[in-house]
């Protein structure tokens, strides 16, 4: 991909938390005890990961949410200053901050558990966040802080044309309004799944098309599809890597996808660089620790095309699971 000169500038309203990470041979059963091997302390939360990924790829990211009045609160805004990433919009709340304890194991599978903290309190706008929202081409959003800020943020964003990019994690009904107030929806399989009842990933973008213009829906090693209103549906292969951990390659993936997007790329071309990107945050540990410089995505994006990209065809038959009902 080469980017007309400028950085696009971004805006990512979030969750910031420090990753409690330990890492394990098998995830422990319940009632299990198991015996890891390592243990890291490392700046995570969906907003911040974003927001990271962004920077390092080479946009102009300004992050709006919380963190704690603790150690752990001035340690992650430290750590996003150091990646690039402004904080003025990053107020300190009272109490802790996010964390989120997250298990690995030897195959780079995950699970996480989030105590959101200082996250809980961004129910709505500061003073000047709606001016760094007017001043992006696009606000990032996530669901790790609580609707209502969301909807503020959006609804903020919609005032002043600024493009609406939602993740719809972790999965759970989503408000009407701000659907329509969505402008790409990103959402993995699993969330596409959850959201419409379709484990088909062909027929919940169809679906998830009558609620908002564009989606693309990550696929893990199977790639991402991107369908738009009134074109047939595209999928990217993803790059075949061996992953060590992949706590954050959805957000890797968002971040730099935000950024080829908002330099003008064809959004299948924008998806095959942020495919590079979370290929490369595969392959090293940690969350926003393990996420490429631009240089990195540039030079794995030119090592050779992806193939088989082209229209996705479905059966039309795939299963339908129970699907989240809209919020009110």
């Amino acid at each position: 991909m080469t980017p007309p000169p400028g950085s696009p500038a971004l805006a990512v309203l979030g969750s910031t938390n420090m990753d409690l990470v330990a890492y394990v041979p098998t995830a422990p059963r319940r009632g299990e005890t198991v015996t890891g091997s390592a243990f890291r302390t490392v700046p995570g939360g969906k907003g911040a990961n974003q927001a990271v990924a962004a920077a390092r790829a080479g946009g102009a990211v300004s992050m709006i949410g919380a963190v704690g009045a603790d150690d752990l609160g001035a340690r992650l805004r430290v750590a996003l200053t150091e990646a690039g990433v402004h904080t003025d919009g990053l107020r300190t709340a009272p109490g802790a901050s996010g964390i989120a304890h997250i298990v690995v194991d030897d195959e780079g599978g995950n699970s996480i558990i989030v105590v959101p903290g200082a996250n809980g309190t961004v129910t709505g706008l500061a003073d000047g966040d709606e001016d760094r929202i007017a001043a992006a081409g696009a606000l990032l959003l996530q669901l790790e802080i609580p609707l209502a800020g969301v909807l503020a943020g959006a609804r903020a964003a919609r005032r002043h044309g600024v493009r609406v990019i939602l993740t719809p994690a972790p999965a759970q009904p989503l408000p009407p309004e701000l659907l329509s107030l969505t402008d790409l929806l990103v959402p993995n399989e699993h969330e596409a799944a959850a959201l419409t009842g379709r484990d088909d990933p062909h027929e919940a973008a169809a679906e998830l098309l009558t609620l908002v213009p564009e989606v693309v829906v990550t696929l893990g090693a199977a790639g991402s599809l991107y369908a738009v209103r009134g074109a047939p549906p595209v999928v990217v292969p993803a790059r075949q890597v061996r992953a060590s951990d992949t706590t954050a390659a959805g957000d890797t993936f968002v971040g730099a996808l935000a950024v080829a997007s908002g330099e003008g790329c064809a959004m299948p071309e924008a998806m095959a660089w942020a495919s590079a990107a979370s290929a490369l945050s595969v392959q090293r540990e940690g969350a926003s620790a393990s996420m490429p410089y631009r240089a990195e995505i540039d030079a794995l994006a030119r090592s050779g095309p992806l193939t088989g990209s082209g229209p996705l065809t479905g059966s039309g038959h795939g299963s339908r699971r129970k699907k989240l009902n809209p919020g009110s």
